[in-house]
């Protein structure tokens, strides 16, 4: 029997039942800061997208922001196999860890690890390890899978790495393997991470479009320097710098954000609020 991931979140930041599920993902595409319209997969799509930095709340407060990241993803083609990189937020396992074997669950069916690639990825870098317990609890990668599903069923493969350590020099090297391992495959590479965390509205869009601009420059560099001298506590930083690194790696000439909101544009509270950001990276 293959081993099994079972998920921590249905039911909490995203629906539990397989319909309802749907449903709830069709409107984050649907809704006003959404696409505004259903994905369609580009079955002879040219795939140039090779990274997308998306949010990991709950769907009803960052899934629309998502749904643009996705929407693009679909009139790209269909990759073969995901690598989603998120922080690890409840500090268990290694600083940098890879799952390599077995089955994701979430309501929409069963999707299976892309063990060759982990592995490669494993013995390419010299700092991430094989270890399921840093993904055991996490969220920033499960909440991710459902949008995947819903755009590609469970025909894809995918590789979770867990960020605990998120210096720059790590972070890069990461992306450096994944431009290695990837050069020849069918993939794409995702940056799970949410911006400012509890801040008012203008407080936290000013830094976090000061740090997204280094994004769009895809360079790690200044990134990390407006997230250290400006303090904007996104969660993902390591993830976001790893993803620039390896689009750089990959042929990536072209990053845009797709779409930037806060957690009171949905909810009406401006006081304290969280960033959402979805970027693109094209080749």
């Amino acid at each position: 029997m293959p081993k099994i991931r079972r998920p921590t979140q249905a039911g909490a930041f995203y629906e539990g039942d397989a319909e309802a599920l749907k449903v709830q993902i069709e409107n984050c595409f649907l809704q006003e800061f959404g696409p505004k319209k259903r994905p369609q997969v580009n079955e002879s799509g040219l795939r140039k997208i090779v990274g997308l930095v998306c949010p990991h709340a709950g769907y009803m407060f960052s899934g629309s922001v998502a749904a643009n990241a996705y929407y693009e993803l679909a009139s790209d083609g269909r990759p073969d196999t995901v690598v989603i990189m998120g922080p690890n937020h409840t500090g268990y396992g290694s600083a940098l860890a890879v799952s390599n074997e077995g089955l994701w669950r979430t309501p929409l069916g069963d999707v299976e690890v892309d063990g060759e690639i982990a592995n490669r990825i494993v013995h390419e870098t010299s700092i991430v390890d094989v270890d399921d317990l840093a993904h055991r609890f996490e969220h920033s990668i499960e909440v991710q899978l459902p949008f995947l599903q819903y755009l590609y069923g469970c025909e894809f493969r995918f590789v979770p790495i867990c960020f605990q350590m998120q210096d720059l020099a790590s972070a890069v090297e990461v992306g450096r393997a994944l431009a290695e391992v990837l050069a020849s495959k069918n993939a794409v590479v995702m940056a799970s991470s949410d911006m400012t965390h509890y801040e008012p509205q203008e407080n936290a869009s000013v830094k976090d479009m000061a740090a997204l601009k280094a994004v769009e420059a895809m360079d790690e560099k200044r990134f990390y320097s407006i997230i250290e001298k400006q303090n904007v506590t996104a969660c993902g930083y390591g993830p976001i710098a790893a993803l620039i690194s390896a689009a750089k790696g990959l042929g990536a000439t072209d990053a845009n954000l797709l779409c930037y909101k806060t957690s009171g544009d949905t909810t009406g509270d401006y006081s304290s609020v969280v960033g959402y950001a979805a970027v693109s990276f094209k080749k």
